[in-house]
């Protein structure tokens, strides 16, 4: 019971318990497969298998290291604002960012070749 400007107000008559009903109801819509359209592009990403050093260095310079959005917003000399970074707005940025690290680790693996310039 809540008393506010000697107005009593009874919190059971507007809060619905969690019967059996609802319970079940949660669990069936939890249960529910979602359709997730991104799911064969993302497969895609994921099977590209790098096998020559051409693509790993096209791969390497084709997905940014760090988000290119992220900025600081200066007037006359003064930080007056900032863009955070946007990457993880992208669906398909974990995929993208575990293909760039796979090219590099051709790159260095296979290639031997020294990775600091794409960094």
């Amino acid at each position: 019971m809540l008393k506010i400007k000697n107005q009593r107000i009874f919190l059971p008559a507007f809060i619905q318990p969690l019967g059996q009903n609802n319970l079940a109801d949660s669990k069936k819509e939890l249960a529910k497969p979602k359709l997730d359209l991104l799911q064969p592009l993302r497969q895609w990403l994921d099977e590209i298998e790098i096998q020559n050093q051409k693509l790993a260095k096209f791969i390497a310079k084709l997905i940014p290291a760090q988000c290119p959005f992220e900025r600081d917003i200066k007037l006359f000399g003064r930080k007056i604002g900032h863009i955070p970074p946007m990457c993880k707005l992208n669906p398909l940025y974990n995929e993208l960012v575990y293909l760039r690290f796979r090219a590099l680790c051709y790159l260095v693996d296979q290639c031997g070749e020294d990775i600091q310039s794409y960094c």
